[in-house]
């Protein structure tokens, strides 16, 4: 059974990437469509197929309609340090402050 729901989660997976995908190509957005969104139009989706005779059609273009609407939005000063603040652990130490660990890494980027 647990392999089962493994391969079915995989296929939802897929299934909700391939949606994304075909959305992108129909609404000339780019890439940068939001996964959680999508999951929700289609959960929400299944609700507002239900409401009322619609061609099989119709429901897709709505779907992919929603779908498109679904962007990331900007998630400026995303970069983080890559260091731990834990000493048992391998790794770098996180011995300066957070902000000036990031301000060291984006000048390193931006170098």
């Amino acid at each position: 059974m647990v392999r089962a729901e493994f391969w079915m989660h995989l296929l939802g997976y897929n299934l909700i990437r391939e949606a994304m995908a075909e959305a992108s190509r129909c609404r000339r957005v780019p890439r940068e469509l939001s996964f959680a969104g999508a999951v929700q139009a289609v959960c929400a989706f299944g609700a507002w197929q239900a409401c009322g005779p619609l061609r099989a059609a119709d429901l897709r273009r709505g779907l992919l309609a929603m779908i498109g609407c679904q962007r990331v939005g900007n998630r400026p000063d995303r970069a983080e340090p890559r260091a731990r603040k834990r000493r048992p652990k391998h790794g770098a130490l996180l011995t300066v402050p957070r902000a000036q660990a990031r301000a060291q890494l984006r000048r390193a980027i931006s170098a």
